[in-house]
């Protein structure tokens, strides 16, 4: 996704917010980073669900051991995971609606 895009899809949630009679949403970026992850892994329990992500450099095929460099790991309530599912879900389908489909996982 282009920066475009992603500047567009984070103006619509805004506006989309403030147009469902909620509070207007101010995302506020000052402190983000940007990381690139080729490589994401999911587990949960009772009260959370926890995103790994990471990069795998291993570009030969067939060896027997492949070496992921976790970079990131993200804790959510099963709440705001549901809610993840629901946009990466949304997210994909324009996806594929626009560039065809996307290879099963």
């Amino acid at each position: 996704m282009s920066d475009n895009e992603k500047n567009t899809a984070s103006n619509n949630a805004v506006n989309n917010a403030g147009a469902a009679g909620g509070p207007k949403l101010r995302w506020d970026d000052s402190k983000m980073r940007s990381t690139y992850a080729n490589v994401c892994n999911v587990s949960s329990t009772r009260e959370e669900v926890t995103l790994l992500f990471g990069t795998n450099s291993t570009w030969h095929t067939g060896q027997k051991e492949v070496a992921i460099t976790l970079s990131d790991r993200i804790i959510l309530n099963p709440h705001a995971a549901k809610r993840l599912s629901a946009l990466l879900g949304k997210v994909v389908e324009e996806y594929e609606t626009r560039f065809g489909a996307v290879g099963d996982v």
